[in-house]
């Protein structure tokens, strides 16, 4: 199965020198970084669920893209086009709660967090209520 990777230049300002008394004898090739899908699902996750509020992941609706592409997690959906990340999160709310604030910080929180982490630029984090969290 191939799965989408993210790579990154590392080369920095101080490799596009052109002087040759600024450049080391032996230049070593910058190389790259490489991020597995995996790892902005689990950012997504994990920072959703640290936010007072939300109770657990809601599963991701099922679909036949679903079963085909590894950018699915529990309750997160990833999509990547041209270095911009847009998240589908799926939560169930804890109750005596507002929704819309809780939302609003969700929203907040995983953009920043894969913003700092990753440093990727965020197109847009929608959150799904699928339930409420109601003890018995």
């Amino acid at each position: 199965m191939n799965e989408q990777k993210i790579n990154f230049n590392t080369e920095t300002e101080s490799d596009k020198l052109d002087s040759p008394e600024l450049k080391p004898i032996q230049r070593q090739s910058a190389g790259s970084t490489t991020i597995a899908p995996d790892v902005l699902l689990t950012i997504a996750r994990l920072t959703t669920l640290d936010v007072p509020g939300v109770s657990c992941m809601s599963t991701v609706p099922a679909g036949v893209n679903r079963f085909f592409h590894r950018k699915y997690g529990e309750g997160v959906r990833i999509d990547i086009t041209d270095d911009v990340v847009c998240v589908d999160l799926y939560i169930i709310m804890k109750n005596d709660i507002n929704i819309r604030e809780v939302s609003r910080q969700v929203q907040l929180n995983v953009a920043r967090a894969i913003s700092d982490i990753v440093g990727m630029t965020i197109g847009r984090v929608n959150v799904h209520v699928e339930d409420i969290d109601f003890p018995f």
